[in-house]
């Protein structure tokens, strides 16, 4: 059955693009600010009694500014489960089972994303525990320690991991002034000294846990009108007063920079970071770059095909950028099987991006690479926790939903010249961070 479905989603698709919309999103976006400057965003979903409720805020490392203060952002992911007065953590964990709905969230360095799948009918309910807890959230001493406890925890688990280590020095070492410089998890002497920031936990909250940062993204067997009627019976009241960071600009990297973690009996790894673009749904930048990483780096590309077939020097590689608020960096990253070839390897990459810049793609496989960005999101699509990430993914970085069907329209308009150009602009030497993990103490690679 479900095959069927997807079937039939992706010719709805197809019919609707060559109908002449180029909407990739093949359902209707309904948006509605309250007063209060929240937005809320519907999408009715043909999914019976099933409904996705996200709360997206465009809050993330990218905001934590002041020195010694790394690390809130993911920590207030935790924070938001410890409860309120009227439903400590307990009682919320027990209603959510009632309901049948199940929660969760997640940080990264552009926003934090609350999540709930649940019952359809019992969407009111959903709406009163998520606007106590955004509201009134409450928490003393001893929990805020209890939690800073907890996340220094999971920093730790997390660093036990070399790749882990090496995001960590290469973002520290790419970027000078940019809050992009530290990991969602902060930087370590931070997170130690958490337990003694409770003052500015609640002066975080404050500042960035507001509407006008928040979008509530609805997908599923619902009306947009009974959501928007219950957005603004349950957080019309919540107050304005969102405080923007001033993130700091960075510098123009003119030379490149490099990076290594020492493991003992760990298979070598090369990690690539040259300084990208900036989301910009108006612009093809990032989309160009998506598909040039896509024709470069896939497993039917030339380079794989030498280096881990062929050759088999390399167990892997992969490639490509995240979309960011502001540039952050553009990642090759190669797991080797031996270190002495780490050099080698950096070389024959660096050699199919300067042939990138010169050498036009074949028509075909150019259309074929857009054909299977496209559709391969259009096909996953199928369920509303789906929809309602692929909407929350553009909507922390833009605050509008719509920015999903614009940006994948991009992709009809990438061209072999714009990945010329797009290779010329951000593939250079001054704009890369070399990270390494091997053996020795250092690899030499250059």
């Amino acid at each position: 059955m479900k095959k069927v479905l997807m079937t039939l989603l992706f010719c709805s698709i197809i019919l609707k693009m060559v109908g002449g919309e180029d909407k990739i999103l093949p359902y209707p976006i309904h948006q509605k600010q309250l007063a209060n400057g929240l937005n809320v965003v519907t999408v009715p979903f043909g999914s019976p009694g099933i409904a996705a409720f996200y709360i997206v805020m465009r809050v993330g490392s990218r905001d934590e500014v002041e020195a010694g203060k790394s690390g809130f952002a993911h920590f207030f992911e935790h924070m938001m489960f410890r409860g309120t007065t009227k439903y400590p953590k307990d009682k919320y964990d027990e209603v959510l089972k009632t309901i049948g709905a199940s929660a969760n969230a997640n940080t990264s360095i552009d926003r934090t994303v609350y999540h709930m799948t649940g019952d359809a009918t019992k969407m009111e309910k959903m709406f009163e525990l998520e606007a106590d807890r955004f509201m009134n959230l409450k928490y003393s001493m001893e929990d805020f320690k209890a939690e800073a406890g907890a996340v220094k925890g999971e920093y730790t688990k997390n660093s036990a991991s070399p790749y882990e280590q090496l995001d960590e020095k290469v973002c520290d070492m790419a970027f000078e002034k940019h809050t992009y410089k530290h990991t969602t998890m902060g930087f370590f002497k931070d997170v130690v000294d958490m337990p003694n920031q409770y003052d500015y936990s609640l002066s975080f909250f404050k500042r960035f846990y507001r509407p006008e940062n928040a979008t509530i993204v609805v997908v599923g067997d619902v009306k947009h009108e009974d959501i928007e009627a219950l957005s603004a019976k349950y957080f019309g009241n919540w107050q304005k007063g969102a405080v923007q960071a001033n993130i700091p600009t960075e510098p123009e990297q003119t030379t490149t920079k490099y990076t290594h973690v020492q493991v003992p009996n760990f298979p070598p790894f090369l990690s690539l970071n040259y300084k990208g673009a900036a989301f910009d749904d108006k612009k093809m930048d990032m989309a160009t770059l998506d598909v040039l990483s896509s024709i470069l780096f896939s497993d039917k590309s030339d380079l794989y095909n030498q280096l881990v077939v062929k050759e088999q020097k390399v167990y892997g590689i992969n490639a490509g950028q995240e979309n960011s608020r502001d540039a952050y960096l553009f990642n090759i990253s190669v797991s080797l099987k031996d270190a002495k070839d780490l050099q080698y390897v950096k070389d024959v990459v660096t050699a199919a991006l300067e042939k990138a810049k010169t050498t036009p793609v074949d028509a075909k496989v150019l259309a074929d690479e857009k054909s299977h960005l496209k559709y391969g999101f259009a096909m996953h699509i199928d369920s509303p926790d789906a929809i309602a990430e692929g909407l929350s993914s553009f909507i922390w970085i833009t605050g509008d939903p719509e920015s999903l069907n614009r940006y994948y329209a991009l992709y009809d308009k990438v061209t072999a010249e714009d990945i010329m150009r797009m290779a010329k602009k951000y593939f250079i030497n001054g704009s890369l961070t070399i990270g390494t993990i091997a053996d020795g103490a250092e690899v030499g690679v250059k």
